[in-house]
């Protein structure tokens, strides 16, 4: 067999696509595979070190601020190495920056798991590394995400993004389940070893992709500062992506409930790292469901309108969540956030990819992902703050009036987004 027809018959993305998609047809493709993996354990080894070092912080201190505190860390350390890594996507190999990114990040974990070992861990270790690990994650995620759109055609670009978020989420939901398991058996020390060791496969697998991983059609030269400029201005210009990250943004930064996870189980349920680990993984199991439904609703044009809705169903959510005190009852609220978030970020996620070229994408991303990180960690602090002024029950309902009114004025202001049709 000639060295063209093993390609095809492996699934290689130079191949001539088939007209009939089936959900996971993204898959056929061997170099999205190896993406597949490593991002996978990319994710498990990042809910994994969020779940440990929060539960750790909190155990040790009590206190919801310090909480709050590791999103005001990640906001000052993430702004800049977001817009850093954009540039860097769109200008080295992509597979190699992914791979360097994640190699420190497992040095920082190796440290954690030293520290935890020898009983000489402490919060501003937590702090660190928080810092360190940000940095490096979001170096490497736009170009990440950039490689999605190299490693499949077009054609399959929604469902290789669809299929990104829900085995990312199979895995989300794996590693609380494996930490509330272990922790419960073995205690804290033996999840910081755990989460090094599952962080060695995401070093290697990124390198096994054989498609290029330099970016098609960039403009040699130039310093990086212009090239976030140009990033920055295509952007502006965008007739769709403005709204949509605002919409994002504003949402979050009122609700943002994941890194508080262990003041929810403790002040609405009275529950412990069990709880934790039950709140996450019913919140990653809604993704998953989300996110599958993504894959049946390609078809559906108007995808604009299916974020406002996404939106609007995870704005009303909040309020009962914020309402009720028994553990399964708040797990089936928390499995429909993670639902309704999961169908909007997936189509965000695709649209930016759809409407940029290979270029741009990873400017286009890492901006993208600057407003969602950044609203992430405002998010963190101030419903740490919050919580820990009114309660986190209070919290959440207010978020989720505020949601509400953002989601409806979005909707009303923003006509790209109302417009947008795909395909």
């Amino acid at each position: 067999m000639s060295d063209e027809e093993d390609a095809a018959s492996d699934g290689d993305a130079s191949a001539a696509p088939e007209l009939r998609l089936r959900p996971w047809s993204a898959l056929d493709y061997s170099d999205y595979r190896w993406l597949w993996a490593a991002s996978v354990t990319w994710m498990l080894t990042q809910q994994l070190r969020l779940v440990v070092t929060a539960v750790w912080l909190f155990d040790e201190t009590g206190s919801a601020a310090q909480l709050g505190i590791v999103g005001g860390v990640q906001l000052v350390v993430q702004a800049p190495a977001l817009l850093y890594g954009g540039a860097l996507a769109d200008r080295i190999d992509r597979k190699r920056l992914i791979a360097a990114m994640q190699a420190v990040t497992l040095a920082v974990l190796s440290v954690l798991a030293v520290l935890a070992l020898t009983e000489t861990l402490t919060p501003w270790h937590i702090y660190a590394a928080t810092a360190i690990a940000s940095v490096t994650t979001v170096l490497g995620q736009p170009a990440r995400s950039a490689l999605t759109a190299t490693v499949v055609p077009r054609t399959h670009l929604m469902h290789a993004v669809t299929t990104n978020n829900v085995t990312q989420q199979i895995g989300a939901v794996a590693a609380p389940l494996l930490f509330a398991l272990v922790a419960a058996t073995a205690g804290l020390t033996p999840v910081f070893l755990l989460t090094a060791v599952v962080a060695v496969p995401s070093v290697v697998l990124p390198l096994l992709i054989r498609s290029s991983g330099l970016p098609e059609g960039a403009t040699p030269g130039g310093s990086m500062l212009r090239q976030t400029q140009e990033g920055f201005r295509f952007v502006r210009e965008h007739p769709i992506l403005p709204g949509l990250f605002l919409l994002d943004a504003s949402i979050t930064v009122v609700s943002f409930y994941r890194q508080i996870m262990p003041v929810i189980a403790r002040q609405l349920y009275n529950g412990g790292a069990g709880a934790v680990g039950l709140l996450t993984a019913t919140n990653s199991a809604g993704a998953i469901v989300g996110s599958f439904a993504v894959l049946f609703m390609t078809r559906y044009r108007a995808k604009g309108m299916l974020v406002l809705y996404a939106t609007l169903a995870y704005a009303l959510l909040l309020l009962p969540f914020g309402m009720v005190t028994n553990l399964w009852a708040g797990a089936v609220i928390i499995a429909g956030l993670g639902a309704a978030d999961a169908v909007g970020m997936t189509t965000r996620q695709a649209t930016v990819q759809l409407t940029t070229p290979d270029h741009m994408r990873g400017r286009a991303l890492s901006f993208q992902t600057l407003a969602a990180q950044s609203a992430n960690n405002v998010g963190t602090l101030e419903v740490g703050l919050v919580a820990a002024a009114i309660g986190v029950g209070g919290t959440m309902i207010l978020g989720g009036a505020v949601s509400l009114v953002a989601t409806l004025v979005i909707w009303r202001t923003v006509r790209g987004i109302r417009d947008y049709r795909y395909p």
